[in-house]
């Protein structure tokens, strides 16, 4: 009887973390790296290894027919957990999507969000409570309470286990919960021992997070807690539910992202079919971090305030301010070439630079770092109007900050790249497949990605980039790099 190649060809080429099932053949099972280990994708050495072991579990036995049973139990067993891991990948991926129409990632704090975590703060007599948002590679507070950090990676994510099973989740001890008593959450950093989580779902059934009450010593928790709590995460949901609605930020009265990006596309469209300019300006507030921790938060949102009032006076009626981020803004320019775009901007570098805020007995100030983009043939979408806005913004600061910089083409470009915003869960390989990162797939084109991480550090200059749901594999060049962000080329 002949061994199913084509089963074991398709383990070897799979990826990430999936259990492949034990095969229930006692001492033969025991000693084979199939029962209870995990083949990760795409090192093919544990398949291989995999492959020997049953070479091996077949010369155990004389009986062809006991050979054939165990061939086929080993085909067996890997193909249905194939079709389970790509059932798995594929779900993944609509949970990114659903995450993705909310559009709420890496944007600013809310009140209707904050009001929330300090009412379970108040409601449950916890000393951390959060909102969190899980994307490909980790965990994002929308709000959070008594957390220091506004993400972590999805190791230290006990709100992860919540997602993964789309159902609540409470550990009243987590120092004897198998579940997370080796999470770095519980062993170290916040030393969590109590959690209650509940997952957000969408209308369509996606967990794109939680809203999690936690503390530092262990506690029990009735199902009559387990509800409030419950009703309290519909909340959530019903606030990014009208968020989605809402066109203006709260805070500074410039247009929600999504709003602008709506507005900003359909700018695009109209100037493409009149045959007339656009510019993009992307700013951003230079070490607004600084600010925030020297002089607060109620500071901080003063500066942004003055901001766009300063932009606002500074440009005509007829062009748009958005909120992309946290101090992060775009200006959209009709009927404005580049040069005269980057005119705009050096006006409004030098009024923000002039602007002074009195704190105490004294008085702040601060600068912006521009970038200046425009529309030509290649343009065929806003995303790509905004991401080479962005990397013109991210010369800017490379050079120096408070300073304006013009987006320039690559200078050999065999094509244009054109990039489309996605959200795609990923991992780079290295180190000869010994290292592996998780990380988002922001963006996508044929000639390369944008890639979100954690951190950057310690991630090579030439990888492997594995889109899991699209079973894409693509060797990278690091083109462009910043803490949480890499531009790269494909080779």
């Amino acid at each position: 009887m002949e061994i199913n190649t084509d089963a074991i060809d398709r383990a070897r080429a799979f990826v990430v973390d999936k259990p492949i099932l034990g095969l229930g053949l006692g001492e033969a099972s025991a000693a084979s790296p199939v029962s209870g280990e995990t083949l990760r994708r795409p090192d093919r050495q544990q398949s291989t290894v995999m492959l020997m072991n049953l070479t091996l579990m077949q010369d155990r036995y004389t009986d062809r027919q006991d050979r054939g049973s165990i061939e086929r139990s080993f085909t067996l067993v890997i193909e249905m957990q194939v079709d389970k891991a790509q059932a798995d990948d594929a779900r993944e991926q609509e949970r990114l999507c659903a995450l993705d129409r909310y559009d709420v990632l890496d944007t600013p704090p809310e009140e209707a969000f904050d009001r929330i975590t300090r009412l379970v703060r108040r409601v449950f007599n916890v000393p951390i409570s959060a909102i969190s948002l899980i994307d490909g590679h980790r965990q994002w507070f929308k709000s959070r309470q008594g957390i220091d950090v506004l993400e972590t990676d999805l190791t230290q994510s006990v709100c992860y286990l919540a997602v993964k099973q789309e159902q609540p989740l409470v550990v009243e001890n987590a120092l004897v919960d198998p579940r997370v008593c080796d999470n770095p959450s519980v062993t170290g950093g916040l030393r969590l021992r109590f959690y209650a989580g509940i997952p957000l779902l969408t209308p369509e059934g996606h967990a794109i997070g939680t809203l999690c009450a936690a503390d530092t010593e262990p506690r029990s928790f009735s199902a009559a807690d387990l509800d409030i709590l419950s009703d309290l995460a519909t909340l959530v949901m019903s606030e990014l539910e009208l968020r989605m609605l809402a066109t203006a930020d709260a805070l500074t009265g410039a247009m929600s992202r999504r709003t602008f990006r709506d507005e900003a596309g359909r700018a695009l469209s109209l100037a493409q079919r009149h045959d007339h300019d656009l510019s993009l300006l992307m700013l951003d507030l230079d070490h607004f971090k600084q600010v925030n921790d020297a002089h607060g938060h109620g500071t901080g949102d003063r500066l942004l305030r003055e901001t766009v009032a300063v932009c606002r006076a500074g440009i005509r009626t007829s062009d748009m301010i958005g909120r992309l981020g946290g101090e992060e803004f775009a200006i959209l320019l009709p009927h404005t070439k580049p040069s005269a775009a980057l005119a705009v901007a050096e006006k409004l570098r030098s009024s923000i630079a002039g602007v002074r805020l009195s704190v105490g007995p004294g008085s702040i100030s601060g600068t912006a770092s521009f970038g200046v983009c425009g529309i030509d043939r290649s343009v065929h979408h806003i995303d790509t109007l905004l991401q080479r806005a962005d990397a013109a913004l991210f010369a800017a600061k490379a050079d120096g900050r408070n300073r304006c910089c013009v987006w320039q083409p690559p200078v050999v470009e065999t094509a244009p790249d054109q990039r489309r915003r996605v959200l795609k869960g990923g991992r780079i390989v290295f180190n000869a497949g010994r290292s592996t990162i998780d990380c988002t797939v922001r963006s996508l084109s044929q000639l390369g990605a944008a890639i979100d991480f954690v951190s950057t550090e310690g991630v090579p200059e030439r990888f492997k980039l594995h889109i899991l749901a699209d079973d894409l594999h693509r060797s990278c060049q690091v083109a462009a790099r910043s803490d949480k962000r890499l531009e790269v080329t494909f080779a």
